[in-house]
């Protein structure tokens, strides 16, 4: 087994999975391979579970939510076309790895989660990891986060049978909508915001835990 402070270790095998599950599966923005060489993603994975923190694949995190697949983050963050200016919303926090990926390129991340046990585990690994620019609320994500809207993008790692009008309404003109849309078939879609309108491009198949609304 892996020793936790095995920095050497971690980082050969963060940079294989950056080599051959991100760069060879043809992401090719240099910003998120410099920011997913740089994110320790085993301090964002469950103790149990750290020796397969850079295996390609989804991982557990407790209360029915997943630490996204190494490849699906980063396509996802590809597709968002940050720049280092952006104020980004990223509904559903999860592990905070996403987070704390998008971090390294812009300049503010707002991240909202609805289970607090969750929030509160991401924004202590936040804290631990020194990311300054990640600010996680608890809420309701499928209405986004009025509060500090238009954003220079938005993410979602969960999947919704439709897109949120929220959402939409909330970003900037020329920005990005990533989100995974479907129930058992999902797809994960990119919306652009135009003078015009919506603009939809698909792109490939995932599967995502779904996105909750609150109910009254």
């Amino acid at each position: 087994m892996l020793e936790n402070n095995n920095k050497n270790e971690y980082d050969k095998l963060r940079r294989a999975m950056v080599e051959y599950q991100i760069m060879a599966r043809g992401i090719s923005d240099q910003r998120v391979i410099d920011a997913m060489l740089k994110v320790p993603r085993h301090k964002f994975v469950p103790e149990n579970l750290i020796d397969s923190a850079y295996d390609d694949t989804p991982l557990p995190i407790g209360y029915g939510q997943t630490i996204s697949q190494p490849y699906i983050v980063g396509l996802m963050t590809e597709l968002l076309e940050p720049h280092s200016d952006d104020v980004i919303l990223e509904i559903g926090t999860g592990s905070g790895y996403q987070s704390a990926v998008l971090s390294q390129i812009v300049k503010k991340v707002y991240s909202v989660e609805r289970i607090r046990e969750i929030a509160e585990s991401a924004n202590k690994k936040i804290e631990e990891l020194g990311y300054h620019n990640i600010e996680i609320l608890i809420g309701d994500g499928y209405s986004g986060l009025e509060e500090f809207a238009p954003y220079d993008g938005i993410i979602v790692t969960a999947a919704a049978n439709e897109v949120p009008q929220p959402l939409l309404n909330q970003l900037k003109e020329g920005a990005h909508l990533i989100i995974p849309i479907g129930n058992f078939g999902q797809r994960l879609w990119r919306f652009t915001k135009t003078a015009e309108g919506i603009e939809k491009q698909p792109s490939i198949g995932v599967r995502f835990v779904p996105l909750v609304p609150e109910t009254v």
